[in-house]
C-alpha cells in the first residue's frame, strides 16, 4: 500500500485524523519539501506529533530513484508532501507507476492554496481561470507564459490566481513584490496595457497560518509594502462582483474606488 497524505498548507496541526492513521498504519513515512514547505513548523514537530520516524527525502530520491515506489512494492508506505497530494506532477506520476506495479493505493485529501487564496481573498472559487506560476528568472530564462495566461484568463473575465516560485535547496522563496515587479517588466516587453500600475491585485502571505495577510491595491501601492515571511502568491481579478469587491475593501483594504 502506498498512502499520499496531505499535510495542508502551514505547520503540523493541518493534517486531517485520517492523515494521522493512515501514517501510524505504515511501515516506513517518507516526505518530500521540495515541491511546497510548511513554513509554519519543523520536521522535527511533524516527528513528535505523530511519533514515527520520518525520512525526508530529495527529489533525486523520489524521482530518480523512486524510492517510495519500491518500497511500496513489499512494505506499507506513507508519503507525506506540503498542501494537498498529486497537485504536484510528480507526485501524479508516482501515481501512475504505482498502478503500473499493481500497488494499492490511498490518498488523504488536506488543504490547498489553490482553494485557500481565493478563499482568503473573498474571490469566487468558479470565476478563476487557469493558474500560473511566475519563476525565478535567470539567463537568457524570462518567460512570457504568466502573463499571457492572466491575458487569456481576462479574455473570458477570469481571475487568475498567479503562484510564486520557490527553489528549497537554495532557500529562495519567491515574495509578492517580486511577481509584481515580474509582471510589470513583461509589460514593458509586451505592450499589452494589461499588467499597469494602477491594476488591481491580491497578495495572500501565509495561508493557513493564525495570522495570514490579505491586501488588495493598485500595483503601485503593493510593489513596496512588506507582506513578511514565505509563502506567497498573488490574484489578479477581472470584472468583480459587488461582493467580492466589498470583501477586498473592508478585508483587504482596497481602495473604495473599486466599488463603483
Amino acid at each position: 500500500m502506498l498512502y499520499f497524505i496531505g499535510l495542508g498548507l502551514y505547520d503540523e496541526k493541518d493534517i486531517s485524523i485520517k492523515g494521522i492513521e493512515a501514517i501510524k498504519a505504515a511501515d516506513i513515512v517518507y516526505a518530500e519539501f521540495y515541491t511546497a514547505k510548511l513554513f509554519g513548523t519543523t520536521i522535527s514537530s511533524i516527528k513528535d506529533m505523530m511519533g514515527v520516524n520520518i525520512k525526508v527525502l530529495g527529489r533525486a530520491e523520489v524521482e530518480g530513484e523512486n524510492i517510495p515506489i519500491k518500497d511500496a512494492d513489499k512494505m506499507n508506505v506513507a508519503f507525506l508532501c506540503a498542501g494537498d497530494p498529486l497537485i504536484a506532477t510528480t507526485h501524479s506520476d508516482m501515481m501512475i507507476e504505482a498502478k503500473k506495479r499493481g500497488i494499492e493505493t490511498m490518498i488523504v485529501h488536506s488543504s490547498s492554496i489553490l482553494s485557500a487564496a481565493p478563499g482568503l481573498a473573498g474571490l469566487q472559487a468558479y470565476k478563476f481561470g487557469k493558474v500560473t506560476t511566475i519563476p525565478f528568472p535567470e539567463e537568457n530564462y524570462f518567460p512570457h507564459s504568466p502573463y499571457m495566461v492572466i491575458k487569456a484568463n481576462m479574455d473570458i473575465n477570469a481571475h487568475t490566481l498567479v503562484l510564486l516560485d520557490i527553489k528549497v535547496d537554495g532557500n529562495r522563496y519567491m515574495n509578492a513584490n517580486q511577481g509584481l515587479e515580474y509582471l510589470l517588466k513583461v509589460e514593458d516587453e509586451m505592450g499589452e496595457n494589461l499588467i499597469l500600475e494602477d491594476t488591481l491585485a491580491v497578495v495572500i502571505a501565509r495561508a493557513g497560518s493564525q495570522n495570514p495577510v490579505i491586501r488588495a491595491d493598485k500595483i503601485r501601492k503593493l510593489i513596496d509594502e512588506d507582506f513578511g515571511g514565505p509563502l506567497h502568491s498573488l490574484i489578479i481579478p477581472s470584472d468583480l462582483h459587488f461582493m467580492e469587491a466589498e470583501y477586498l475593501v473592508l478585508v483587504g483594504g482596497a481602495p473604495e474606488e473599486i466599488l463603483e
